[in-house]
């Protein structure tokens, strides 16, 4: 077994990705004997439980993003470095970033995980998830594109396909989307069309099992779909999705197959963990599961190597009830500092018990005055859910100007019912296109070449 924890300093601690777990981590590490490096290949710490307000236009991309350098610049033993891990050697304790070797003691790996679509990778061209920044951007492209196209759009047809929305996963970010879009439908753009009535969208939620929000209370659920069907939303469950291709998403619902026209699917049904889980399996022979996440001890140490820790939606955390923990911010937020902690025991030559993870509820906002928080020992929902839900999230924003600015904009969008972020940018905006109306596709103003939506 490898065990290189000693009492020669400086003990070097490097953490692979600036996510929760990896943040959090570096910054209980920030005045214990040790020389950390926080690796990750973005030069910020992203909240992405409010990225679909990104995506919807709400927010922009920077009021929840916070630079690394500046979350962690009081912490003088940790250096920030912006690359992408490459290999990791686990015998001479060194992780390859580039060209560049650079050596550990301890090893913290926290680079989280993106979309998954269970095989289907080809639909990821028709229904992007939402993961990262990019992801949202080009989710709020499609999005208030497709209110443009149907604006221009003659054929009422076509135009309905462009006002028909289709998200796939009824989790929380597939009825935060869902709801979102309804306000953004009947409200935000009720106004500001000639052609069109916003109001008339079709916004379907698809979710294969036999309830929404599956983690939530049963009641909770309930009123989740209550809430969104007020807002005009048609939830659909025990519905599975087998193509997605052409502008047509094919489900089945029981024995009986449908076809949906709809020029915007977004994707929120599944998650798998991001490619370190493979390199740390071919470094130090580490199982993994399905969905590719790394099998952990109860310390969060990986099997045969008590210096290598993972930690967050890259970590397959079993001990607590038999199944793996959620991939959500507690989760990781809670293994960072665990791991921190375990740390700092280790070198003075001290034990901690293993990891248990302090469930603290799961939340969900579904529109302006309504959400649902599950706390275990109360349930939210309504009004008081969505007090909750806006404070906690206020709560977890990394830096006091994020705090500000995020509140400002909420309630200046709560008694004005607007969304200034409402920005078509990305791949292509809509200045550098224009509609083929005959063929209803997106053609380059340039070379009239199709264009994938």
């Amino acid at each position: 077994m490898v065990n290189s924890f000693d009492n020669n300093p400086p003990h070097k601690v490097v953490v692979i990705g600036g996510g929760f777990g990896g943040l959090y981590a570096a910054k209980t590490l920030a005045k214990a004997a040790v020389d950390v490096t926080v690796i990750d290949k973005r030069n910020f710490h992203l909240f992405q439980p409010l990225l679909y307000q990104v995506a919807t236009g709400a927010l922009s991309p920077a009021d929840i993003s916070s630079p690394l350098r500046s979350v962690l610049s009081k912490s003088k033993n940790t250096k920030v470095l912006l690359g992408e891990v490459n290999d990791i050697d686990s015998e001479a304790q060194k992780v390859l970033v580039g060209g560049e070797a650079i050596p550990y003691d301890t090893l913290i790996v926290a680079t989280g995980a993106k979309h998954s679509y269970f095989g289907k990778d080809n639909w990821e061209e028709f229904a992007p998830g939402l993961k990262t920044v990019e992801d949202a951007i080009e989710m709020r492209r499609r999005i208030f594109t497709a209110f443009e196209a149907a604006e221009k759009e003659t054929d009422p047809v076509k135009r309905r396909a462009w006002l028909t929305f289709v998200i796939v996963g009824g989790g929380p970010t597939g009825v935060e989307l869902a709801g979102a879009i309804a306000e953004l439908a009947n409200q935000t753009l009720k106004e500001d069309f000639r052609n069109i009535d916003t109001t008339d969208t079709r916004i379907l939620l698809l979710e294969g099992m036999d309830r929404i929000l599956p983690p939530f209370a049963p009641e909770l659920s309930q009123e989740a779909e209550a809430s969104l069907t007020r807002l005009g939303v048609i939830v659909q469950t025990k519905t599975m999705v087998t193509n997605i291709e052409n502008d047509l998403v094919t489900l089945k619902q029981g024995d009986e197959v449908k076809e949906i026209a709809s020029k915007t699917v977004l994707w929120a049904a599944g998650v798998k963990a991001s490619a370190m889980g493979k390199v740390l399996a071919e470094s130090t022979g580490v199982e993994c599961d399905r969905a590719g996440r790394v099998i952990v001890e109860p310390d969060l140490s990986i099997k045969g190597y008590a210096n290598i820790f993972v930690i967050g939606d890259l970590a397959n955390f079993s001990h607590q009830n038999g199944k793996p923990l959620p991939g959500v911010a507690p989760v990781a937020k809670q293994e960072g500092e665990y791991v921190a902690t375990l740390i700092k025991k280790r070198l003075e030559d001290k034990i901690l018990p293993p990891f248990y993870y302090n469930d603290q509820g799961s939340l969900a906002m579904i529109g302006q005055n309504h959400a649902v928080v599950d706390f275990g020992f109360i349930k939210l929902k309504g009004f008081l859910g969505w007090l909750f839900w806006l404070l906690i999230h206020i709560y977890f924003l990394i830096e006091f100007d994020n705090k500000l600015v995020v509140m400002i904009q909420w309630v200046w969008n709560y008694f004005t019912r607007n969304r200034g972020a409402r920005l078509i940018t990305g791949q292509e905006s809509l200045t550098q296109l224009e509609i083929d109306n005959s063929s209803n596709s997106y053609t380059s103003a340039n070379n009239k070449q199709p264009i994938n939506v």
